[in-house]
């Protein structure tokens, strides 16, 4: 992955997480403030039936003289009795109201009579009844005395609720979808914030790649006088303790020139790919690879073969001295984490529109945990080893990076102890 993908990925990732706690954080609020509208009506509602009922209740009970039983005075209070003593004082609109004998049953009920309404205990203060058409009502249960403090029963007065569900039906709808529009909202502005947080850390990383490229490039002219220098020195010293120094100094100055070297065209190929426009045969790069790097395997006791699995030419749109060196780490890199008698095979193949690559050794793996770090730049695995086998820490950084630039891709499956093998993965040149 390359910087500009791993910075444009950082930014969605902290557009997600603010948009993920933003909406979060709405959720929360949307859902207390539906809470708190529902906690408020219910409040009034309870105030409303406890103010209507108690008066009521108050001028029934003043009336009433044995138990189970309607006084002429209550009738002359509440008139307009007919059948089951309907009362017809109350208002016909929402509200109902039952009078209940001490057995809990009905003695006379007024105003609007829902259908199939259950009968319930008037023990109970406070009830939330649902009739035959799934409406609601709220209830509220108070015991009746006679004069004398005899009880007489129970009067249950209740309101519907379709109003007040209605209403609160509007107003989760509205929050339902002021939910979405506020989302799309904040994950507008956490782009736009993500962006601008992003913005002071990709110009300091620009700075320093800039910095890298400058350093590397001005580093190459001393460093090509040294090694001038010193193949003169070598040619002239004719003292062996010279020579010597002379010899250590010049493979030094040799690793830093590759070093160099590295960081430079790792910095060019980050800031400005260059073109492809050349046909390159993947057959006849790796034979070659094979066939040049077969001293190295042999010097290093290892067993280096390539196996072809396609029998026509695989082609694909770019350098050769890239893919070369593509090609070229992943094998050195194979053979020098091979032990003593071990094999390294490299395969080419193809998949529907892509030539793979397969680098396969014996050698001694690499952990799970530690499979996702080896393309960092100076990353290794074994740092004793690395240093041991002069190796600077960018080879698998270049690979990747020269892959990405062909528009490929490299994968890698190792088990501990086992191997491993890394695939590349290239688009093919269109017939």
């Amino acid at each position: 992955m390359n910087q500009n993908k791993l910075f444009h990925l950082t930014r969605w990732r902290l557009a997600l997480w603010y948009g993920v706690v933003m909406g979060f954080i709405l959720g929360l609020c949307g859902l207390g403030l539906y809470q708190a509208i529902v906690h408020a009506h219910w409040q009034t509602l309870d105030r409303e039936l406890e103010s209507v009922a108690g008066t009521l209740h108050d001028s029934i009970e003043n009336t009433l003289k044995q138990p189970g039983r309607l006084e002429p005075n209550t009738q002359q209070l509440l008139p307009k009795m007919e059948k089951r003593h309907v009362l017809g004082a109350i208002h016909q609109g929402d509200y109902y109201i039952r009078l209940l004998d001490r057995s809990e049953r009905i003695i006379a009920v007024a105003g609007f009579q829902p259908q199939g309404l259950p009968l319930t205990s008037g023990k109970g203060t406070w009830q939330t009844l649902k009739d035959s058409e799934g409406n609601r009502y709220h209830q509220i249960s108070l015991a009746l005395h006679t004069q004398n403090n005899f009880d007489w029963g129970y009067m249950q007065m209740g309101r519907s609720l379709k109003d007040i569900d209605d209403y609160l039906a509007n107003v989760k709808l509205i929050l339902l979808l002021g939910l979405p529009i506020a989302m799309t909202l904040v994950g507008g502005s956490s782009w736009w914030l993500s962006g601008l947080a992003m913005q002071p850390i990709y110009q300091s990383y620009r700075q320093i790649q800039q910095f890298t490229a400058d350093a590397a490039h001005e580093l190459r002219t001393p460093l090509a006088a040294t090694q001038a220098t010193i193949e003169s020195a070598l040619i002239h010293s004719f003292v062996p303790e010279t020579q010597d120094i002379l010899r250590a100094i010049d493979r030094q100055n040799r690793r830093l020139s590759e070093l160099v070297a590295d960081l430079l065209l790792l910095a060019r190929m980050e800031q400005q790919p260059l073109p492809m426009r050349h046909q390159c045969c993947l057959n006849d790069i790796v034979s070659d690879l094979v066939e040049e790097l077969a001293t190295l395997a042999i010097a290093a006791d290892v067993e280096l073969t390539s196996t072809m699995r396609v029998r026509k030419q695989l082609n694909v749109v770019g350098h050769e001295e890239q893919l070369y060196r593509l090609v070229s780490n992943l094998i050195i890199n194979a053979i020098q984490y091979t032990p003593t008698g071990g094999r390294v095979n490299v395969v080419l193949d193809q998949s529907d529109h892509y030539a793979l690559i397969s680098i396969q050794d014996t050698g001694i793996g690499i952990a799970q945990a530690e499979q996702t770090r080896i393309f960092e730049r100076f990353y290794r695995v074994h740092s004793d080893r690395s240093r041991h086998s002069g190796g600077s820490g960018l080879g698998l950084a270049i690979a990747r990076a020269i892959a990405q630039s062909h528009h490929g891709s490299i994968q890698i499956q190792s088990v501990l102890c086992k191997g491993s093998t890394f695939t590349i993965q290239l688009p093919l040149k269109e017939a």
